[in-house]
């Protein structure tokens, strides 16, 4: 898939405001500093569309990209420790959670998850939480970079076995870099065949 314009369309903090159209989504969640807005950035072809920080938990709405006027790409806030109150994670929990279960329009929901990391319990939980709500979903490991080429196959075989014992068919899953643009065009041509289904 080519990307032939990418805009930011909104920012929003209830479903009401979501964008009134047929155009799919394709949401991209994970934990904090999972590098989101680096592979949204990279998937874009745009360096600063969607906003990168060292700071954990910098979305704080659910923001919507129109893609080659054709489907929305959806950044919403990470899960987990934010480096912010209680009350404010909570708030975000509940308009994610209401998009996630009530947004006819969402596709698919890209999972990322530091490739770096043994299976952590927060993201296993999520993922069988979106299982459990037949949300469809992929996975996305990120910062492949970040280690060596011969640890990457362990790190995927490492994850595949833990859902395996909670899973009979796993999701599809993507290993990407945004420093070496590995994935990019693996993840469009999905969200391209799952728009031309």
């Amino acid at each position: 898939m080519r990307i032939k314009n990418a805009v930011f369309l909104k920012s929003i903090t209830d479903l009401r405001d979501g964008p009134d159209t047929t155009a799919p989504d394709f949401a991209f969640i994970g934990r904090s500093n999972v590098g989101k807005s680096s592979l949204i950035n990279l998937l874009l072809g745009r360096k600063q569309l969607a906003r990168i920080s060292g700071k954990p938990g910098k979305t704080q709405t659910i923001n919507f990209f129109l893609v080659n006027n054709a489907w929305h790409m959806v950044d919403l806030p990470g899960y987990g420790w934010a480096g912010v109150g209680k009350k404010k994670r909570q708030e975000w929990a509940g308009f994610v959670q209401e998009y996630l279960l009530k947004r006819e329009r969402l596709y698919c929901l890209f999972i990322l998850i530091d490739i770096r990391h043994e299976p952590q319990n927060i993201d296993l939980e999520f993922i069988n939480w979106a299982g459990s709500n037949e949300i469809p979903f992929a996975l996305v490991f990120t910062k492949s970079d970040k280690i060596s080429k011969n640890k990457v196959t362990p790190a995927i075989s490492r994850y595949e076995k833990r859902l395996r014992e909670d899973w009979e068919i796993l999701p599809e899953f993507f290993v990407t870099s945004a420093l070496n643009h590995t994935g990019r065009e693996e993840i469009l041509s999905y969200i391209d065949t799952i728009n031309s289904a």
